[in-house]
């Protein structure tokens, strides 16, 4: 069982998707629920199935005191790195909170201060408090519907079904189709093997 969150003022839980992607956004959410929320499938996006979460994304919306989501799209992750591109998600997630949270808890160990808001970085943290695993429920949908959108106007690399993620049939695509302007330069695109002028 999940714990509703970390510290008992008004606390706002975030989390990325996509951070690991050849192609696409990484994208971040943050969510303030209520005292009194309770969901017993509610867990780590990770550990839920596509139509859990997409039976999930709706209750959060409608019982979470606040949210917001933001895409990084790849040019600003080439510009800045993925791990900067990936906190600055965050923020911007932040910045659509309705209400100022009095605390952060962020998945994973790297964070930024928000503006003068205490923040705690807790590894895992999506398997372990509530508003966490919302904020990862939020960022992994608005992202897969992005990636659906955009394999519309590149179906051959099957976004769709692969996200972005580096999959042999996304890396197969690369290689046949080359790169496309949702690809993220900066990461390796393709193995040394597909590279070499053998």
């Amino acid at each position: 069982m999940l714990a509703l969150q970390l510290f008992e003022g008004i606390e706002a839980g975030t989390d990325e998707a996509g951070r690991g992607c050849l192609a696409g956004p990484v994208t971040a959410a943050a969510v303030i629920l209520p005292k009194d929320f309770s969901n017993d499938i509610l867990n780590d996006s990770k550990q839920l199935s596509e139509r859990k979460r997409e039976m999930l994304r709706p209750i959060i919306e409608l019982e979470a005191l606040s949210f917001g989501v933001a895409h990084i799209f790849p040019k600003e992750i080439d510009n800045i790195n993925i791990l900067n591109a990936s906190i600055l998600g965050m923020h911007k997630s932040i910045d659509q909170l309705s209400i100022t949270p009095e605390h952060i808890i962020v998945d994973g160990n790297k964070f930024k201060p928000y503006k003068e808001i205490p923040h705690q970085t807790i590894i895992k943290g999506d398997g372990k408090y509530l508003n966490i695993a919302a904020a990862s429920v939020l960022a992994k949908t608005y992202r897969d519907a992005y990636m659906e959108k955009i394999h519309e106007e590149f179906p051959m690399y099957n976004w769709k079904k692969n996200k972005g993620y580096p999959t042999v049939e996304h890396r197969e695509a690369i290689k046949k189709y080359g790169a496309t302007k949702y690809h993220r330069m900066s990461f390796r695109l393709l193995p040394e093997q597909y590279t070499l002028d053998l």
